[in-house]
């Protein structure tokens, strides 16, 4: 990254601007702005999330607040209710307080007068689910937003249950709020209050899974702030992004083709980071294309911002198979418009392990057919990779073919030229089970001449919700069904003499949690189909080959590394006890804000669980401390959750400790039980 001192504006920062709420409540705001912005007021760009502005996202707000700022913006990072130096507890995500928040927020910007009275919002993750969700609410002065990594429906195309299967970012997401959520704020900012803010969060916070749990069907508690539910309610411009790496690849062609506003798409190669520090790479200078956003929404500049496709992806081209890329070559590639009229959906029966030549999608799959059977095991699933790549540590999908060992898996013949997708592929299957709750898992591969297999796309489906996730049913074994089952959206060129292989198991774990019972799946070959979306390899790219300036940012804040941060991915199995495990450690170490004088330490470790093919055996648990430091402060959270089955019921296990030095001051332990609903 290259990293940018001569700015148009000079800028000041005021790091503790307290903000107050309409119940009395006071958020903290970290402000970056010129300093003619109180002769010349400037539009005002929000960024809204729980993860510290003040120590944990420092340094990375300090590479592109700045930034923005020095070209003519006042960037305003403020932490939600409950976290960092803001008052409140935290109590769930995306509240219709938390949103009501925003709200005042946005009013009170506008009303500076160093403000112009102009908004934006922008995000990744939470800040985008933020900015989108608040973008619904039609606040005035809010005039674009932009946002990556983020989804518009919070139940089927989040970490909580993708196509009905509870996934294990479910516990893993919920850990990590866990201990954000119950850390203090810091006493040089709120002064002796400290100590009472953290202990109302302390007493007032319960592990976020347990709600979750409750709520395995789409209900009212999903459809709120999912904005599927009504894109028309979002008119304002919107600039979205995402990577197909990242388990959010799928919503910003979604909005493309759902929403009725001047919008832009941009898909890269990341896993769940900003494009401009996007891993793997290339990376881009994404905070230059912010900038002319903002300049043509929030300043009126006729600069050509919504000139050229409506989306841009980066199409990857084949690689080896490997837990994580540096780089992954391809090439941006350019749709007018989306659903693209450059993307014809080509439809390939199953046949006796192959996958037939491409017909019409309109063309009707043969009733024929005798069914392939597949009862997979639970190592079905350990090289899966996480739900959403961070690229640190290795966390993409390995080499699949110990995992096609269990799966029923349908080969092409040789490419004898090459084939390009874009877009979301999908599985129609014809089918039996002989279970009442059983899920399909079904993998996209490319598969070299020397016969590795890697991953480009996988989808997930809870047979009892195929038809529908309010209103799941249970299945009746031997009964013939067809469901349909979506693969995430991809953009990938398959090479001549490379096979693409659909691989379908029973289950995924530890990426799913598995049914009650192993279901043995009947797949009726001839009248089951895959549908992939083919983009013609001589259809223009409509873009330049580099159509991106060079990732740049203001300089990082300094930091220095007090111990070394630790990453690790192994999958262990016992052959005596057949004991299986994932376990990931992922410890940032100990940092040292060198302004602020505060050492800052974070530590994640997940482990997932299973004995032999015992599917009520499988058990995760998330464990996280997270400690801060200054002289005679010394401030340790230690959250630990843990999640267990039998046939009929979850099981939550969850201890919250707090410590003052060695010094325990507040512990909480939770034992609950949560039915299994047809999961």
């Amino acid at each position: 990254m290259r990293y940018v001192t001569n700015l148009p504006y000079e800028t000041k920062e005021e790091e503790h601007v307290t903000i107050p709420m309409s119940d009395g409540v006071r958020l903290s705001a970290h402000i970056w702005r010129p300093t003619s912005s109180e002769q010349e007021p400037v539009p005002a760009v929000l960024e809204y999330i729980p993860y510290r502005k003040r120590d944990l996202t420092a340094v990375r707000d300090s590479i592109h607040h700045p930034y923005l700022a020095g070209h003519g913006y006042a960037c305003v990072r403020v932490d939600l209710r409950g976290t960092g130096d803001s008052e409140g507890v935290l109590r769930d995500e995306y509240l219709e307080r938390e949103q009501a928040d925003a709200e005042e927020i946005l009013a009170w910007l506008a009303e500076q007068p160093w403000c112009d009275g102009g908004t934006g919002m922008m995000g990744i993750s939470w800040g985008a689910f933020a900015a989108l969700q608040v973008a619904a609410r039609q606040p005035p002065g809010l005039k674009a937003i932009a946002i990556a990594s983020f989804t518009d429906d919070r139940h089927a195309d989040d970490m909580h249950y993708m196509g009905g299967a509870l996934l294990s970012d479910n516990l893993a997401e919920a850990g990590t709020m866990f201990a954000y959520g119950t850390c203090p704020p810091d006493p040089a900012v709120v002064g002796d209050r400290w100590r009472g803010m953290w202990h109302e969060r302390l007493e007032n916070t319960e592990p976020w899974v347990l709600e979750w749990l409750r709520h395995q069907r789409r209900d009212d508690y999903w459809r709120h702030a999912s904005v599927c539910e009504d894109y028309s309610s979002v008119r304002c411009p919107v600039l979205a992004s995402s990577g197909w790496a990242d388990g959010y690849s799928n919503a910003v062609t979604r909005l493309l083709g759902n929403l009725d506003v001047p919008r832009k798409g941009l898909i890269g190669p990341w896993s769940h980071k900003f494009p401009h520090l996007g891993e793997p790479g290339p990376a881009i200078g994404y905070l230059q294309e912010l900038v002319r956003w903002w300049d043509h929404w929030l300043k009126g500049v006729d600069n050509g911002v919504m000139d050229g496709p409506m989306l841009l992806a980066w199409m990857q081209e084949s690689v080896p198979p490997s837990t994580s890329y540096e780089e992954r070559p391809g090439r941006w590639v350019g749709e007018p418009d989306w659903p693209s009229p450059h993307i014809r959906p080509l439809t390939h029966p199953l046949s006796r392990h192959t996958i037939g030549p491409a017909q019409d999608a309109s063309a009707a799959p043969s009733e024929g057919g005798e069914a392939m059977t597949v009862r997979s095991p639970l190592s079905v699933g350990q090289f899966a990779g996480k739900w959403a790549s961070y690229n640190a540590p290795p966390d993409l999908p390995y080499d699949q073919r110990e995992e096609d060992g269990g799966s029923l898996v349908f080969d092409s013949e040789p490419l004898t030229e090459p084939v390009e997708i874009l877009g979301s592929p999908s599985v129609e299957l014809d089918l039996t089970v002989s279970e009442p709750v059983a899920l399909v898992a079904a993998r996209l591969s490319d598969v070299s001449p020397d016969g590795a297999a890697t991953r480009v796309s996988y989808g997930i489906l809870n047979l009892t919700r195929r038809d529908s996730t309010e209103s799941p049913e249970p299945l009746e074994p031997g009964r013939r069904y067809r469901a349909t089952i979506p693969l995430n959206g991809v953009a990938q060129a398959f090479p001549p003499g490379h096979r693409i292989r659909l691989s379908l198991s029973t289950s995924y774990w530890p990426l799913a949690w598995p049914a009650p019972k192993p279901a043995r799946l009947g797949v009726h070959e001839h009248s089951s189909t895959l549908t992939l979306p083919v983009r013609p390899v001589d259809e223009p790219d409509e873009v330049p080959s580099s159509p991106f300036g060079e990732p740049e940012g203001t300089a990082p804040l300094a930091m220095t590394q007090v111990t070394p941060p630790e990453e690790r991915w192994e999958v262990k199995r016992d052959l005596i006890g057949y004991h299986s495990e994932l376990d990931i450690v992922k410890d940032r170490g100990t940092v040292r804000f060198e302004d602020i004088g505060l050492e800052a330490g974070r530590r994640a470790h997940e482990r997932y669980t299973a004995v032999a093919d015992d599917f009520t055996s499988v058990g995760g648990e998330t464990t996280w401390t997270m400690r801060f430091r200054r002289d005679d402060w010394d401030a340790r959270v230690v959250t630990s959750t843990r999640l267990t089955c039998d046939e009929t019921d979850f099981f939550v296990d969850a201890t919250l400790d707090a410590y003052e030095a060695d010094r325990r001051v507040f512990s909480r332990t939770w034992n609950e039980k949560v039915p299994r609903d047809l999961l």
